[in-house]
């Protein structure tokens, strides 16, 4: 049982594809893990003795925050080996999944794959790869990943972390955008000539396992889904009273990542209320321009943002101003506007 959404790249080829061409009986489930109660995904697998469950770190994380009664109610020993995708999982969603879900007996097949590798790359073998938590472990055969350093050169050995590349081709990988040739080649192997560049940061470590650290650029991923900054900004500053917006990333305990929004407004709101209505308002834009997982966990209103002085926004002061850790920021001396970093974590406008 597959339980991501079906129009998804998880969902169609292993919710549809995969488990019929290989003669399985596949689930198809319809809602959410929380209704009519949080032992919904158990009584599933304890009604329909399913033997594999696949599913996303985002759902691990929220069903771990109840209590564990909700998974020890339901019979689950038909389980053998268990699923993680969509985004890397933290070490204590991974034990939380092992104990409860698994009783320590089923294996955790962490997959690493992308809609445009066609299918998984890097994921245990079940009952033959060891199993670390939080880690993807190793290639599958043929498959051959590398990391590279910000000079475009390959890193050896282990202990080493970088971008996530890919070597040589390997029988599923997209070969071209529908109509767009030229885009395919500038995304995926324009950033290391002779590579395909995962848009993933990544460590070895000293046994040669692989641990994905989340995307190197401004795609975020929320509760498993890759959002781009770009919409969703736009969508932002669509509003009357909006001048320019910035998002970043910051973690969040359910979703992995959670969406942080630095707004620029043309008027400010002049008391608690109109912020409360003006902030509902953005996150109803985004609603209808990208969709609800877009919405903003937070907005905070700002004079300006902080920008080179070719006018690129520092979004690296952005996100750890977001996530809390102020202690070292960096050089902001070379900033268009350095006084306003102070102002943005000061909180005040």
């Amino acid at each position: 049982w597959c339980t991501a959404d079906i129009g998804w790249i998880t969902g169609h080829s292993y919710i549809v594809y995969g488990p019929l061409l290989n003669g399985a009986t596949t689930v198809m489930f319809e809602g959410v893990p929380s209704y009519p109660d949080f032992g919904r995904f158990w009584e599933v697998v304890q009604k329909h003795k399913v033997n594999q469950f696949y599913t996303a770190p985002t759902a691990i994380r929220a069903l771990a925050k109840e209590s564990v009664n909700w998974v020890k109610k339901h019979d689950l020993s038909s389980l053998k080996v268990l699923g993680s995708v969509g985004e890397p999982i933290n070490e204590e969603a991974w034990n939380w999944y092992n104990e409860n879900v698994g009783n320590n007996e089923c294996p955790i097949v962490d997959t690493w794959w992308q809609t445009e590798t066609g299918g998984i790359l890097i994921s245990p073998l079940p009952n033959i790869t060891k199993t670390k938590p939080a880690f993807a472990t190793l290639p599958l055969p043929g498959v051959q990943p590398c990391l590279m350093d910000e000079n475009k050169n390959e890193l050896l050995g282990n202990n080493v972390s970088g971008s996530l590349c890919i070597k040589f081709p390997w029988p599923s990988v997209a070969r071209t955008i529908w109509g767009n040739h030229q885009r395919y080649l500038e995304t995926y192997f324009s950033a290391y000539p002779g590579y395909y560049f995962t848009g993933d940061g990544a460590l070895r470590d000293e046994d040669g396992f692989y641990r994905i650290t989340g995307r190197m650029d401004d795609v975020i991923i929320v509760s498993g889904h890759n959002l781009g900054t770009a919409p969703i900004e736009e969508a932002i500053n669509e509003h009357e009273n909006i001048a320019e917006s910035a998002i970043v990333g910051y973690p969040h305990d359910i979703k992995g990542n959670a969406l942080y929004g630095y707004v620029i407004v043309k008027n400010k709101p002049n008391n608690e209320d109109e912020a409360i209505n003006l902030r509902k308002d953005i996150n109803a834009l985004i609603t209808k321009q990208v969709g609800a997982i877009a919405k903003l966990d937070k907005i905070q209103f700002v004079s300006g943002l902080p920008k080179t002085r070719s006018g690129k926004i520092m979004r690296r002061i952005l996100r750890k101003i977001a996530e809390g850790d102020v202690s070292n920021l960096g050089d902001t001396s070379t900033l268009l506007n350095p006084e306003i970093v102070d102002e943005i974590q000061n909180g005040k406008i």
